[in-house]
C-alpha cells in the first residue's frame, strides 16, 4: 500500500490543504464497514421482532469493553440493557447467536419460553435474509 500527500492549492495562497490519499487493497476496510452495517441491520430487525412481542429491546454495541470477551451484557440503573458483541474475525452466525442470546438474557427468559423466543428471533433474521436475496 502506497501513501502519498496531495496539496490542494485552490484555497488561499497562505494556507494549503493536505489530503491523505491511500492507494492499494482496501478490501479489509470495506469488509469491516459491511460487517458494521450488517450488525446495525440485524439489531434493527431484532428490535422490530422484540417490540412486536412486547419485550425489552437491549441496545447493541461493538466491541465489548472487556478485552477477550465475545459478548457482555450490562444492566443499567434505569432498567435498560446494553449487549456488546465482538464482530471482528468471527463467523456471522456466531455474532447473530450472541445478539439473540443477549435479547433472551435481557428479558430474563429461561426454559421453554427462551427456546421459543430464540426460534422467533432466528425466524425474524431469516426473513431478513430472504427479503435481501429477493431484492
Amino acid at each position: 500500500m502506497k501513501e502519498t500527500t496531495d496539496t490542494n492549492t485552490n484555497t488561499t495562497a497562505s494556507a494549503a490543504q493536505h489530503m491523505r490519499v491511500v492507494r492499494g487493497d482496501n478490501q479489509q476496510q470495506e469488509s469491516s464497514a459491511g460487517q458494521c452495517l450488517a450488525f446495525a441491520e440485524a439489531a434493527r430487525r431484532l428490535g422490530t421482532a422484540v417490540r412486536e412481542l412486547g419485550l425489552v429491546m437491549p441496545s447493541f454495541r461493538s466491541p465489548p469493553r472487556e478485552v477477550g470477551r465475545r459478548r457482555t451484557l450490562a444492566r443499567h440503573g434505569d432498567g435498560s440493557v446494553t449487549v456488546a458483541v465482538m464482530i471482528r474475525n468471527r463467523a456471522w452466525a456466531a455474532v447473530l447467536a450472541d445478539m439473540i442470546e443477549g435479547v433472551v438474557v435481557a428479558n430474563m427468559k429461561d426454559d421453554f419460553y427462551a427456546e421459543v423466543l430464540r426460534d422467533q428471533l432466528w425466524e425474524a433474521l431469516d426473513v431478513e435474509s430472504a427479503q435481501r436475496e429477493a431484492a
